[in-house]
């Protein structure tokens, strides 16, 4: 940043937001008080709904404690006095002290990522130093500010998600909140609000209620755009009813008509002043001023002329004055209706291709012809004069007008992204130099964290279209904007792209890896694997090669339904025998061999002897993402090595906070961080991060991997607490049940499903699913119990009807653990060996399970075994070492949130006491299913 004020930016007037001096130089609006200087007429019930809720936001301690936010929508058709009433609100504000946030949709800028957000937050942080600015956006101020404007992001810099600015605006609003409440924030024409700051203010109006701050929006409703979608549910949805706007009754055009013209004014005309405006506030205006123009006077006589005075206000009429103005009135109106809002007369002559004296004479027309007001900063009287002006422009004009202001703009030095908007409204002509700006503003976009805008850059240039050795490289970049949020329209460029003829060999790599990766997020795993494996093959460079052999294993070990995974596990284990771990693709290629190595419950040491040379991955690494790195983290958590992995989570958080990755990649992280909780056996805190991973993914979509992480992670924590109603709501709110996805996921789904049905007595459907699950891990070579104990729930279903087979469940389990070998491993498949154990049998498998889970770090497990040993031990008269064992129990199943295993601890203690006294209670065999983890 440079520059006195701190971000060059600001000054900017084009797709950059509104300086605080442009705002002082627009004059006020014309549809209601200001332009006349008379009241709102027959707005008293919004006039009192704004008082109301300005005097509640205004209320409570000078620091905003205690006051209470709110929201207000306006919805009106054009003309019907939103506008004044907007402004009525900012002035009522502003005499109450409170901050005001205010913007303004533009038809013409609607394109322009963030443009309303700039307007709201450029005003309040130019009067802030460069300290305070940093103070206000702390941890996200290179992540959000891009997006306000502060500056522009640093080429070759991965842009952040969306949702990742949208937090950071979250915050940047909140902390202006709590240092100048109260606030009110503003929006007009809402419904030409750009995108990108629509979502925005959509989710944070919501919360605006925690906060001292007030939304006010006013929108026309028959004009929302169907793509505004989280705007659209705000609008419709329950937080604040639309305040609609109606048209002026006869009354009260006649006051306005007879406190402009005079009390004179008689009946006939005052009607007919109603009739031909049909009450529309904004046309009442016009006409009054019209009258008085012409020195008519208000009688019967002269209503004759009214309909053909309301005309020259809008439509045809309106064109048919403007073109009385002369040929440089119509082209500087013309230029300025293809500008926007906030138009500077210099770049406004520029377009309209007039000499300074000779635009300033035009200017000075369009003035008195109430058409445009302002001197150096231009603006149409309303924004339906700027629509029927930009409307009436011929289409061959219109386009080479916007054609010319992409370069005027460009050559003002005002950025790349305000000359892409109206580069998106010209013809196609096959220019290089267009491509080459189109490209070069989707990057921008997308570095600012608007891939949606950058993909309609990437489309018009591809239309335009680029040079033969060109498009193949469009043809990538228009896949990648769109990776994550459209996948068959990604995959349909991608695949273009690799049949175009000129594609250069690095190209190809990455489009290829990119396919690849679109297939794997579309579920389509073998798809994935095929299209990495076959071009392995073709790559030009070791490097490459080893780039796709990585990518090619990383799909088909995450493909649940894979083939022959045995000889693939085989020829993975072989290449990277002797790799080092020295480079990326190196480090990758180990991450997944450390992964598959303990799925298929080879020891944990050998297991952990890989992961250490698969350390060093990012969490953000634009090729391998959050995937490689968190599967070698976890590699250590079943291996018993929990501090290490919550040490790894912890910091995958924090580097995706840091670049502003606040979707998928963030609810994994703390899905994953709530899975190494829930093997310590803290089952509060992997509660909570198991919500909050949910929270983060229903913001991605619905079944979508990052969401069947997170709520299978909390249907078996909530299980393994005992609260098994409230697992059956989230599995039941979330869908989560068949079909199943075919990615690798864990918890695994269907045996967390299977477990669930178990835990409501459904005992065969909870077979039926646990044998299904058994049944694809086992053809996947997946058989490591710790990461997936389908067998022992499995020998719980079936141990009543078919008690040998139970048995022979949990030995396998057993022989696996042990082959495994940790504490948690083998004492959890102990502990499952002993429920369904012959009389007799379960005593010496429980008490070896105890000394084996005493060097678990799974608190849970060992709570249970103690309590389930102390049971036993209770019920075959060993009282005094079962009291000590189930005290021991319940402590530690009180520590960890166990609620229903520290009830049945205290239930069987209360059972040993009352044995002691001579008293023996029924018998109880070992846990519920609900209980086992």
């Amino acid at each position: 940043m440079s520059g006195s004020l701190g971000f060059p930016a600001y000054r900017q007037i084009r797709g950059n937001g509104v300086s605080e001096r442009q705002r002082t130089e627009r004059t006020t609006i014309v549809d209601g008080r200001d332009r006349l200087g008379k009241p709102l007429y027959e707005r008293e019930n919004e006039v009192t709904a704004a008082q109301k809720a300005v005097e509640g936001i205004c209320a409570g301690g000078g620091n905003g404690e205690g006051r209470r936010g709110g929201l207000l929508f306006f919805s009106a058709a054009a003309g019907l006095g939103k506008t004044t009433v907007l402004t009525e609100i900012r002035r009522m504000a502003a005499a109450r002290g409170c901050t005001v946030l205010s913007a303004r949709g533009s038809e013409q800028e609607h394109t322009v990522p963030f443009h309303v957000v700039r307007q709201l937050l450029q005003p309040v942080l130019a009067s802030c130093t460069e300290a305070e600015r940093r103070e206000i956006f702390g941890g996200w101020y290179e992540i959000a500010g891009p997006a306000v404007g502060l500056f522009a992001q640093q080429t070759g810099t991965a842009g952040p998600d969306p949702q990742g600015v949208r937090d950071g605006l979250d915050w940047v609003v909140t902390q202006v909140a709590v240092r100048r409440a109260p606030v009110v924030i503003v929006l007009d024409d809402a419904h030409w609000g750009d995108l990108e700051s629509l979502a925005w203010l959509s989710a944070f109006a919501v919360r605006a209620r925690e906060l001292p701050v007030l939304v006010v929006i006013g929108y026309r409703p028959d004009e929302v755009p169907a793509e505004a979608q989280a705007f659209r549910e705000l609008i419709d949805g329950r937080s604040a009813r639309p305040i609609p706007l109606h048209a002026l009754s006869p009354e009260a055009v006649a006051e306005l008509v007879r406190g402009s013209l005079g009390a004179e004014a008689d009946d006939v005309f005052c009607r007919e002043c109603w009739v031909v405006t049909g009450g529309n506030p904004y046309e009442a205006v016009e006409l009054i001023a019209k009258v008085q123009d012409r020195n008519l006077a208000p009688d019967a006589e002269s209503a004759s002329l009214l309909g053909e005075l309301a005309a020259s206000a809008r439509g045809t009429g309106l064109i048919k004055r403007l073109e009385r103005l002369g040929h440089a009135a119509v082209r500087l109106a013309w230029a300025a209706a293809v500008l926007g809002t906030e138009i500077s007369a210099e770049l406004a002559a520029s377009v309209a291709g007039l000499p300074p004296a000779e635009a300033q004479a035009a200017a000075d027309r369009l003035r008195v012809a109430r058409i445009l007001t302002g001197t150096r900063t231009l603006e149409f009287i309303h924004p339906l004069i700027a629509t029927a002006v930009y409307q009436a422009i011929p289409p061959t004009t219109r386009t080479g007008l916007h054609g010319q202001a992409a370069w005027a703009l460009a050559d003002a030095g005002l950025g790349i992204t305000a000359a892409a908007r109206h580069l998106l409204e010209t013809h196609p002509e096959g220019d290089p130099n267009t491509v080459r700006q189109l490209r070069a503003a989707a990057r921008e976009n997308a570095r600012l964290g608007a891939p949606d805008a950058a993909r309609r850059c990437l489309e018009r240039a591809l239309r335009e279209p680029p040079a033969p050795e060109d498009r193949a490289g469009v043809l990538y970049e228009l896949g990648c904007s769109a990776l994550l949020t459209a996948p068959a329209t990604t995959v349909n460029h991608l695949t273009a792209a690799l049949e175009q003829p000129f594609l250069d060999p690095e190209l190809r790599e990455n489009a290829t890896f990119r396919l690849a990766q679109v297939f794997a997020h579309n579920d389509e795993l073998a798809k994935a694997a095929t299209v990495a494996g076959a071009e392995v093959a073709r790559s030009h460079s070791p490097r490459a090669r080893l780039r796709m052999q990585v990518a090619h294993y990383l799909w088909l070990v995450f493909d649940a339904h894979e083939e022959q995974a045995s000889d693939r596990s085989l020829r993975l284990a072989r290449l990277v025998e002797h790799l080092p771990g020295e480079t990326i693709e190196e480090r990758a290629l180990l991450c997944i061999r450390t992964w598959d190595a303990m799925l298929r419950g080879e020891p944990a040491a050998d297991t952990l002897d890989v992961a250490a040379r698969a350390m060093g991955l990012s969490y953000t690494d634009p090729d391998w993402g959050f995937e490689l790195p968190s599967v070698a983290a976890l590699s250590y958590m079943y291996a018993d090595e929990c501090d290490r992995a919550e040490e790894l989570f912890s910091s995958a958080i924090a580097e995706c906070e840091q670049v502003g990755w606040s979707g998928a990649h963030l609810s994994f992280g703390f899905t994953l961080l709530g899975l190494v909780w829930f093997r310590r056996g803290m089952l509060v805190k992997a509660e909570e991060c198991a919500r909050e991973g949910v929270r983060l993914a229903e913001r991605v979509g619905d079944r979508v991997p990052a969401r069947w992480y997170a709520v299978g992670l909390l249907v078996d924590v909530l299980l393994s607490r005992g609260r098994v109603e409230e697992a059956l709501r989230v599995a039941r709110t979330y869908d989560f049940a068949p079909p199943y996805l075919t990615a690798v996921v864990f918890p695994d789904s269907q045996t967390v499903y299977g477990r669930l049905l178990l835990a409501r007595g459904l005992r065969k459907e909870a077979e039926a699913q646990l044998t299904a699950a058994g049944a694809r891990l086992e053809a996947k070579g997946i058989v490591n119990p710790t990461w997936c104990p389908w067998a022992g729930h499995l020998a719980l279903a079936v141990a009543e009807e078919d008690p040998a087979r139970a048995r022979a469940l949990t030995a396998k389990m057993l022989r696996r653990a042990e082959r495994y070998g940790t504490p948690t491993a083998i004492g959890e498949a102990l502990s499952f060996s002993a429920t369904v154990a012959e009389d007799g049998q379960a005593l010496p498998l429980r008490e070896r399970a105890v000394e084996i889970l005493r060097r678990s770090p799974s608190r849970h497990a060992y709570a249970e075994a103690l309590i389930d040993l102390g049971a036993e031990l209770g019920r075959g008269g060993g009282t005094d070492r079962a009291t000590g064992l189930l005290s021991e129990g319940v402590e530690l199943a009180e520590e960890c949130g166990a609620d229903r295993l520290a009830e049945r601890g205290h239930a069987e203690l209360a059972a040993v006491r009352l044995r002691l006294n001579g008293t023996r209670p029924l018998a109880r065999r070992g846990a519920s299913p609900a209980e086992h983890g």
